[in-house]
This record gives structure tokens, C-alpha cells and sequence, in this order.
């Protein structure tokens, strides 16, 4: 199954027999000192007609702290997230954000993970949607998903750092805050070492769409993927990393997502940190 789906696509599915569950999944990283995006707002302002909002910060992820800034939510409130949202085993589901493509791949990532066998990404998110919007907010029947987490492999500390050893880990956060130049968020600036830089902002296009799979491939293929080597990714807090999964996944790629990410490595100040453009 594809990981994503065109507007076109998805327009035609809304329109048939068995439309798809769609979630409404916007949300923005704040830098510090910011007021929080409002993603309840901008659904409220107007989404795809039946979509059903999604909070990433209290549905898709659980309170910030050790495990990191969106440490993976409880199994059992996920579930119940997802079922009040419609979501079930035998219906697809289809996630959009504003266009980044971070968040729905975060929820397109927690939904595979726990077993749901068919999400899609609207590829380009509701910048790529041309069909109407509405203000109506849907009340969805109750869902039957029931989470079976495992679907999807998923590193902790300490598997991300063996993979950056023995596999390849890939940082999906900004070069600057890879090198270590800037770090806007977390306690300090650097990466794994052995991770190597991919920022997942240079798997889409300009129109905000990812690139072709074939592209894909070919990028990941310079940056170390292929001939078998287990890949794992990672970023600030496991939102945009998840996206960086995503585009693997169209390239044909199976790869692991460490959700902590930095937010969780850098928060111990035993951990290694490397600085610079050299993965070591």
C-alpha cells in the first residue's frame, strides 16, 4: 500500500462507497518564547469537509519529560483517540496537517505502529487541496480500532546508538542543529554519534509534495540505505523524523523511528554528543 495519497485521490475516495476516516492533524513546532500554534483554530476556521481534529500534543504524544518532548502516548488513550474519531480496523484512514507534512506523518506513524493496516498522508497536505472547506464539525460514529503496537519497529536510546554503529541512523532535524551551530530547543546542540545528517525538509519538492519515489531512493541511497543496512531515524522530538519514515516508506525503504529523538538523548547529560558536520 501506498503511504500517501493525492488530493485528486483522496477526492475521489470521499466521494464513494467507503470513504476513508480523515483526521485533521495541524500542528507547528513553537520555538520558545512563542505562542503556541493553535491547530484547533485553523480546523475550526475550515477543513476538508468530514474531517475529525486530532491534537498531536494530547493525542498523539504524552506529556513532555524524560522520554523526551512527544514521548509515544499511552497505548490505551491512543486507542481511545482514534475510536472517537471514527477510526476503525476495516475502514482506511487518510491524515493531513497544513502542508509541513510532520504531524500527519506522526499520526500515519502511530497508527501503522499500533497495527492499523491502511493510513495514508495527503501528499502536500491542505496547501494541495483545491476542494471546498467546511466549518461543521462532524460527530463521528464510535470507531472499533483496538491498538496492537509492534507493527512498526521503534528504537530507544540505546538502539538508536548501536544502530548508529552498526546500521545507518539518520537525523532528520536542520543541518545547523545537526553541526550543533544552533540548538533553539533542546538542552544542547550536536547529534548521535554516527548519525548522519538527512533533513526530511529535503525529501519534498517546492510545492510541499514529497519527491518521486525513484528520488528518494537515489538520496537515500547516497546516504548510506540499500544492500539490507538497517536504518533508523530520529529528529527533535520524533515529529519530523516520522515524516523522514514516511519517505522512506514510498522509497521502498523500511526503516525505525526513535521516537525520544534528541529531545530525550540530549536531556541526559551522560549521553555522547558530536558536533560538527562529521558524523563522529
Amino acid at each position: 500500500m501506498n503511504a500517501i495519497i493525492s488530493a485528486s485521490e483522496l477526492a475521489s475516495a470521499l466521494a464513494g462507497p467507503h470513504p476513508p476516516v480523515l483526521l485533521d492533524v495541524r500542528w507547528q513546532l513553537t520555538a520558545p518564547g512563542q505562542p503556541p500554534f493553535d491547530g484547533r483554530a485553523a480546523y475550526a476556521a475550515g477543513h476538508i469537509p468530514g474531517a475529525v481534529f486530532v491534537d498531536l500534543d494530547r493525542e498523539l504524544a504524552s506529556a513532555p519529560g524524560a522520554n523526551g518532548r512527544h514521548p509515544l502516548p499511552d497505548v490505551a488513550e491512543f486507542g481511545a483517540a482514534m475510536r472517537r474519531a471514527g477510526v476503525s480496523g476495516s475502514r482506511p484512514v487518510v491524515a493531513y496537517d497544513g502542508g509541513q507534512g510532520w504531524a500527519a506523518a506522526r499520526a500515519w506513524w502511530l497508527l501503522r505502529w499500533a497495527g492499523h493496516p491502511e493510513v495514508r498522508v495527503l501528499d502536500g497536505g491542505l496547501e494541495a487541496w483545491d476542494g471546498p472547506l467546511e466549518t461543521e464539525v462532524p460527530e463521528p460514529a464510535e470507531g472499533d480500532f483496538a491498538p496492537a503496537p509492534g507493527a512498526l519497529p521503534l528504537l530507544d536510546a540505546d538502539g538508536a546508538a548501536e544502530l548508529a554503529r552498526s546500521g545507518l541512523l539518520l537525523d532528520a532535524r536542520a543541518g545547523e542543529r545537526y553541526r550543533g551551530e544552533v540548538e533553539p530547543i533542546d538542552r544542547v546542540g550536536g547529534h548521535i554519534p554516527g548519525a548522519v545528517s538527512a533533513p526530511t525538509t529535503e525529501n519534498v519538492g517546492a510545492d510541499g509534495r514529497l519527491l518521486p519515489a525513484a528520488d528518494l531512493r537515489e538520496r537515500f541511497r547516497k546516504l548510506g540505505a540499500g544492500d539490507g543496512t538497517p536504518v533508523g531515524v530520529y529528529c527533535g522530538s520524533g515529529v519530523s523524523a516520522a515524516h523522514e519514515v514516511l519517505a522512506l516508506a514510498v522509497a521502498g525503504i523500511p526503516a525505525a523511528l526513535y521516537a525520544g529523538s534528541w529531545s530525550e538523548w540530549a536531556a541526559d547529560p551522560a549521553r555522547p554528543v558530536a558536533v560538527g558536520p562529521d558524523p563522529q
